[in-house]
């Protein structure tokens, strides 16, 4: 059975490596060729090695084990959390703290925390015995528990494999699980170590579209163990675990299917509008991010010094979602000299009947672009990047 193809490898981007000047030697035999500096992984040794990683994983699930998919990048939060919960897995999509393997017994305790916190109606000022602020007090506690644990709230164990994006930027999990010899599954793009993966990937851990194609092979491979453990084909001889619903439901469907992945979109006119009425409101803000949610636009800029997440309407009403001080996106700003939409905006408008499905500043060997993915008319997808011009520094 084919689980992914060679066509959704090249249209995902998952050829692409990192620049020439910055690699890991020991990544030499899964790089095919080099392209305009930057090295082209070898997709056919890729396939390979994801067959192995998808009969691997569908082995540990049918015989009673569980993944946890690890991914903190902004390219990896949306599809670890989305598929991991599509397989009622557990995962870390935020910040991993250190000794979620080595010191689970101390985490779990943290989980139960969070767990009596979410019991707490935080409205209810006058029954809960408690003043406002106290009660503000545990809603900030509850919420950082819930962003950093939130998603293994059901991880009674410690994991019997781990799915990671982008073991460099993960090392803390890839150190404790090589402590626990815990194996581990991940994408390994050309300036990873593949000593430190047990089931490597070769392929790009940069591109969004890369990351979602990747992550959902390893949740299929756990759905269709899943349905093996369930019906009695994992041959162990074990006593069945009863079925969770959402299991039921998976196997009465007949097979695990690809989720279809929503995109949000914005024609082109509108977002540079967007981005012209933010700098107007932000001058010489910086974009970080930005994309369409129903009738407005979700905005991230970096201005004077701090993170801005705004919620944009269409007419140009801007509301005031969040101000926070994300050290990553900042000192990246800083390092941009010029105002928010200029190159951006000169880019989108070479394909005025395009729409967008995303714009998100990313740090690529240490060099800043706008990673800017399109869809034309023909709902074909158009990628590329936008330098960002930096200061001297």
């Amino acid at each position: 059975m084919t689980v992914v193809t060679m066509r959704e490898l090249l249209d995902s981007g998952a050829h692409f490596g990192h620049q020439t000047s910055r690699w890991n030697p020991k990544m030499k035999r899964y790089i095919l060729t080099e392209r305009n500096g930057i090295y082209i992984i070898d997709l056919q040794q890729s396939l390979s090695l994801i067959d192995q990683a998808y009969e691997f994983v569908k082995q540990t699930v049918a015989h009673g084990g569980n993944i946890l998919f690890v991914g903190t990048k902004k390219q990896a939060q949306v599809p670890i959390a989305e598929q991991a919960m599509r397989v009622g897995m557990p995962y870390v999509n935020h910040r991993w703290l250190g000794g979620m393997l080595t010191n689970f017994a101390t985490v779990s305790k943290r989980v139960d925390r969070m767990k009596e916190l979410e019991e707490i109606d935080f409205d209810d000022v006058a029954g809960s015995g408690r003043t406002k602020k106290e009660l503000l007090l545990l809603e900030r506690e509850l919420t950082k528990l819930q962003s950093s644990l939130g998603g293994i709230r059901n991880m009674s164990r410690t994991p019997s494999a781990i799915w990671i994006v982008d073991t460099e930027k993960e090392h803390l999990a890839v150190d404790e699980a090589k402590k626990l010899g815990i194996p581990v599954i991940a994408i390994l793009d050309t300036n990873a170590d593949p000593e430190d993966v047990t089931y490597p990937i070769p392929g790009n851990d940069d591109s969004m579209r890369s990351v979602a194609v990747l992550t959902r092979v390893i949740a299929d491979a756990i759905a269709e163990g899943l349905m093996s453990r369930n019906q009695g084909a994992s041959g162990t001889g074990s006593p069945e675990e009863p079925m969770a619903e959402w299991e039921r439901e998976l196997l009465e469907s007949g097979a695990a299917t690809t989720t279809t992945q929503t995109s949000t979109t914005g024609n082109i006119d509108e977002v540079t509008e967007i981005l012209r009425t933010v700098q107007e409101a932000y001058p010489g803000g910086i974009l970080i991010e930005i994309e369409q949610e129903d009738d407005t636009f979700e905005v991230e800029i970096v201005h004077e010094g701090k993170l801005h997440e705004l919620e944009v309407a269409k007419d140009g009403t801007i509301k005031i979602e969040d101000v926070d001080q994300d050290d990553d996106d900042i000192q990246n700003a800083q390092k941009i000299s010029v105002p928010l939409p200029d190159g951006l905006t000169q880019a989108l408008t070479q394909h005025p009947n395009a729409t967008i499905e995303s714009i998100e500043l990313e740090d690529k060997d240490g060099v800043l672009y706008w990673e800017v993915e399109l869809k034309d008319e023909q709902g074909n997808d158009i990628e590329f990047d936008v330098p960002a011009a930096h200061s001297d520094d």
